[in-house]
């Protein structure tokens, strides 16, 4: 059956327009395609970017922390009251007031006292400030870099400038060297987010984040295995060239520099919306499903190929209107700029009962803390 089901996967009228196939791709006469075999080398790639990474938010993204002001917090630790730590464990992190109510006869605390502590709890589980401010790094770098390659890998090529030179040729594309890495290390670097997942910050659009990375890594390896290279490149770096702006504005916040992560991110809403509602959909996603069919008849490789672009299309839509949603409460209130998709602190009502306490040498997570500002992201 297993065999059976490989044979149907691999059948090159799926993937291939008609009179075209997988013979068409065998390296020959010195020229290089792409193949599915190739992708094996993404895991140790993967793996690769998570020992880099510690190294980096050990060695540069905590010394820079430290440099740009970064102010870590005391947390305040909960009693330990294994009633309350048992229901917020294994029913819910959030009690309704029927459930306080039953908390406060079993516990013999009072109401407030209840609330408090399910405050604290949950502050107990938010990821520092040094923690997501390490993780913006670490992205900040990455998509930086990576766009500066794509960009030198591309600049010289014509499907740059001329979308309809995507396909010209298809599939016989030869593979060069620049795309073989590009593509290696995007497609690493997304394969670690997958494996990192759970220790990296999670926010409000968690379960958006990983359809957005499964899409793209599914992309990305189609994209590979049919030999959609031009393609593929193009979008990748569509995509860098506006992930770095959103990772630096998020550095700044975390830092206090408060005008300074309002201009980045006010450039980072417009190249957003540049790139990924107008570029993407209207150049991109036409050059994807329009040119191919004035070459070749519709196959399923086709329609595959542009039910992942409309995935995509959609996760930035969702992610446009946060942008615009915050920009415009921004501009409406003159507040700070902060990302809507993660949790705030939760602060203690009364005053005497502060959730945020400076203690001159404290250390929480290993680090100093300096201050009680709050501060989100």
């Amino acid at each position: 059956m297993v065999s059976s089901l490989s044979e149907w996967f691999w059948n090159e009228r799926l993937w291939f327009p008609e009179g075209l196939g997988w013979a068409d791709l065998e390296d020959k006469d010195g020229r290089v395609y792409a193949k599915a075999s190739d992708l094996w080398v993404v895991l140790p790639i993967a793996l690769a970017f998570l020992v880099i990474r510690q190294i980096f938010e050990g060695l540069v993204a905590t010394p820079l922390a430290a440099v740009m002001g970064v102010k870590e917090k005391v947390r305040l630790i909960v009693s330990h009251n294994p009633t309350l730590e048992s229901f917020y464990c294994n029913t819910t992190k959030n009690p309704s007031q029927s459930s306080i109510d039953s908390l406060c006869k079993q516990t013999g605390c009072s109401e407030r006292q209840v609330q408090r502590w399910f405050r604290r709890r949950r502050n107990q589980d938010r990821p520092s400030l040094l923690k997501k401010f390490k993780e913006a790094s670490w992205r900040f770098t990455f998509y930086l870099l990576a766009f500066i390659a794509g960009l030198a890998a591309l600049i010289d090529k014509p499907w740059l400038y001329d979308f309809k030179e995507m396909w010209q040729g298809f599939p016989i594309l030869t593979l060069l060297p620049s795309q073989y890495w590009y593509y290696m290390i995007e497609l690493g670097f997304y394969v670690s987010l997958i494996f990192s997942v759970a220790s990296d910050v999670k926010r409000k659009d968690f379960k958006e984040q990983m359809v957005h990375h499964m899409a793209t890594i599914f992309l990305i390896s189609f994209s590979w295995c049919v030999n959609y290279i031009r393609a593929g490149t193009l979008i990748m770096l569509l995509h860098d060239s506006s992930d770095y702006l959103l990772e630096s504005a998020k550095i700044f916040i975390y830092a206090g520099w408060r005008n300074t992560s309002n201009y980045v991110f006010f450039l980072f809403a417009a190249v957003f919306i540049f790139t990924r509602l107008y570029i993407f959909p209207f150049y991109i996603i036409y050059s994807t499903y329009i040119y191919p069919m004035t070459m070749y008849s519709p196959f399923f490789g086709y329609y595959f190929l542009n039910f992942l672009m409309m995935v995509l299309q959609c996760l930035h839509i969702f992610w446009a209107i946060l942008i615009l949603r915050m920009a415009v409460r921004f501009l409406s209130s003159d507040e700070k700029v902060e990302d809507e998709r993660s949790d705030k602190e939760e602060t203690d009502e009364s005053g005497e009962e502060e959730e945020w306490v400076e203690k001159k040498g404290a250390v929480q997570n290993g680090h100093a803390a300096h201050n009680n500002h709050r501060k989100t992201e």
